[in-house]
């Protein structure tokens, strides 16, 4: 599913098999190395991707499906605990074929070519909480 190697303390390169889901990978990862809290970014390939916009005022998600070669242009990402297990909030800008961007919150996406990512694990442990105001899981310190 994933090949990585320990870089620094708490630092790791990871790289996502071909055609494997990079939000499950990922989480795999997290849950294998005990990743409660931290930061990842990266870059890579797609052909398929899902992604999830929260519109405000009915705090109701709506999703658009890409069917689709594009390039990850930009992944960042934060990882917290939710329920005792890693919680990924990852965005993702992508480049079409004609060079315009699409993107945004990342609910799912298969790996067409490569995916390159940085993880850094943080120290101390940031949990999540729902939010009634913004129907949003919101950290919690």
């Amino acid at each position: 599913m994933y090949k990585y190697k320990q870089v620094a303390e708490g630092q790791f390169v990871l790289s996502i098999d071909n055609h494997q889901e990079i939000v499950e990978a990922l989480g795999a990862f997290c849950a294998e190395k005990n990743i409660l809290a931290g930061e990842v970014r990266g870059i890579g390939a797609i052909s398929e991707a899902v992604f999830r916009f929260l519109n405000p005022a009915t705090k109701k998600y709506v999703d658009r499906a890409f069917d689709e070669q594009m390039e990850i242009t930009a992944l960042v990402g934060n990882i917290s605990e939710k329920d005792g297990k890693p919680y990924l909030h990852i965005h993702l800008t992508c480049s079409r074929h004609d060079y315009s961007c699409v993107g945004g919150h990342l609910l799912s996406a298969r790996i067409n070519g490569a995916c390159e990512l940085v993880v850094d694990r943080w120290d101390a442990p940031v949990g999540r909480q729902f939010d009634d105001e913004t129907g949003l899981n919101l950290y919690k310190f």
